[in-house]
């Protein structure tokens, strides 16, 4: 599934042949609002008792990216097949154990005639891998002309980590409740074309190799504790037993945290070996992190006035959400978690992950593994 070549027949399969056919009640029970938005996407509206209660929302996305068993894939990517109690398949993890996750909650509730206190929505995007245009954004345009006002939003995200930050002891559930902003960068150079027996003194190539050499070299400002990281580490201190700052910025996993990620993705030039070509551009990546802006970053990203630098797209950090006593979206994910791993220490967090959220229609954002979690959700 990619901008190019979008699979729509696996996405009407899915729908028809699978979807419809395991959980048949959440389709067919008449207290289920259903309707498909953007031709493949899922949305669906399960009413609650108490109607003045702002309902909340569940999301997933049932797109994958493409694989290939070449890869060096255990079994082949598709087949969804079992080995030493593990299921193996694109999309096991992203994201298609939430959608498994919410619906079979949902059918098994509404198996035994249960209505929820609070009125609910099931998000299912179907473009999720290439920026949601046609399947999250219209389902938040669908609810915004409804009038509807969300109380929180439960996305995919952060998990229960154990091993993944060093000098931490024991595992931790990270609640998520923002998500770093995201930029995609296109760095150019023109020059006049040549040949490899007439070199000029710098090439094309030349150029944009150093340029992108600065960016690696040159990392972003470290904004450690200026971002809902700082109430991560302070709901951890207890458990940590190194805390600098140096050391998770040493680390890939944890570099994250601390600053803009720069990732330098694709390099494209040349079409002869014995010609010295007139222009080559490379691509970079960025996730932004929460105390810094996308017009910020581009501006550290501009360093040689031969090298263009155009965004292709991108968006700021999103607004981080509340995780205080009253945070109902936060409260119930915590208390869920702990009440199925009573020994985790749960904290709030962030992710990386693109997401698109209208704050005109959600007052919260919660990210979390959603399968774990949904079953639970409600007596409420």
């Amino acid at each position: 599934f990619t901008e190019i070549n979008v699979n729509r027949s696996a996405l009407r399969e899915f729908d028809g042949l699978l979807l419809r056919k395991v959980f048949p009640k959440i389709f067919s029970s008449s207290l289920v609002q259903h309707e498909l938005v953007g031709n493949y996407s899922q949305l669906f509206r399960i009413p609650g008792s108490e109607p003045d209660l702002e309902p909340y929302m569940l999301l997933a996305h049932i797109d994958v990216v493409p694989a290939d068993e070449a890869d060096g894939w255990d079994a082949p990517p598709f087949s969804a097949q079992e080995l030493n109690g593990f299921i193996y398949g694109r999309g096991t993890i992203d994201n298609k154990q939430s959608v498994m996750g919410i619906l079979q909650a949902s059918e098994y509730l509404l198996e035994r005639g249960y209505t929820p206190r609070r009125s609910f929505y099931i998000g299912l995007g179907h473009d999720e891998e290439v920026n949601g245009l046609y399947g999250a954004a219209n389902i938040v345009k669908l609810l915004k002309s409804q009038g509807v006002k969300l109380q929180y939003v439960l996305d995919e995200g952060l998990a229960v980590l154990d091993g993944i930050i060093n000098g931490l002891d024991g595992p931790a559930a990270l609640i998520g409740i923002s998500e770093k902003g995201q930029a995609t960068v296109k760095l150019s150079v023109s020059s006049a074309p040549g040949h490899s027996s007439m070199l000029p003194r710098e090439s094309s190539i030349g150029i944009l190799a150093s340029a992108v050499n600065r960016l690696e070299e040159n990392l972003m400002p470290r904004l450690f504790g200026y971002g809902p990281e700082r109430s991560t580490f302070e709901h951890l201190a207890h458990k940590v037993k190194i805390f600098i700052c140096r050391v998770l910025e040493r680390i890939n996993n944890t570099n994250a945290f601390v600053r803009t990620t720069t990732a330098v993705t694709m390099f494209n030039s040349g079409v002869k070996i014995n010609i010295i070509p007139s222009y080559a551009e490379v691509f970079v990546n960025f996730r932004i992190h929460s105390a810094q802006t996308l017009q910020e970053v581009l501006e550290l990203v501009k360093s040689d006035e031969r090298v263009k630098v155009e965004l292709v797209n991108g968006f700021d950090p999103l607004p981080i959400s509340s995780y205080d006593e009253q945070a109902f979206g936060f409260q119930i994910i915590k208390k869920m978690v702990q009440s199925m791993f009573p020994q985790l220490t749960v904290a709030p967090g962030k992710t990386s992950d693109a997401f698109l959220l209208n704050t005109d229609t959600c007052e919260s954002l919660v990210i979390f593994g959603t399968d774990m979690v949904c079953a639970e959700t409600e007596n409420d």
